[in-house]
């Protein structure tokens, strides 16, 4: 998958993903990644890991849109979580617990 971040975007929340690991790769800009209470900054042109179960967010760095390329593995139904997310709030925290196994919310 790949996914563009405009300047200022602030990315999703906090969250993580407990059955699934995800690889990626910076493309344009630079991510600013969080990962626990680490924050760090990865340029175009590198990538990075985050581990099952490891509490993440992620966003553009500075003022530039980025964009990253992502693969999670096992896929599972990430697809499905991602193309069938309602326009509600209310709608996407029930959407959100439906898919449990993919993604859930986390706090630092």
């Amino acid at each position: 998958m790949e996914q563009a971040y405009e300047a200022g975007d602030t990315g999703p929340p906090p969250h993580f993903h407990p059955s699934q690991d995800e690889h990626f790769e910076v493309l344009e800009g630079a991510i600013a990644l969080k990962i626990g209470h680490e924050r760090s900054t990865v340029p175009a042109g590198e990538s990075f890991d985050i581990p099952r179960g490891t509490v993440h967010t992620m966003g553009p760095a500075g003022d530039e849109p980025a964009r990253v390329r992502w693969e999670v593995r096992p896929a599972l139904r990430t697809e499905q979580f991602l193309t069938e997310m309602p326009e509600s709030f209310d709608e996407r925290l029930a959407h959100v617990q439906r898919y449990a196994a993919e993604f859930r919310l986390a706090g630092f």
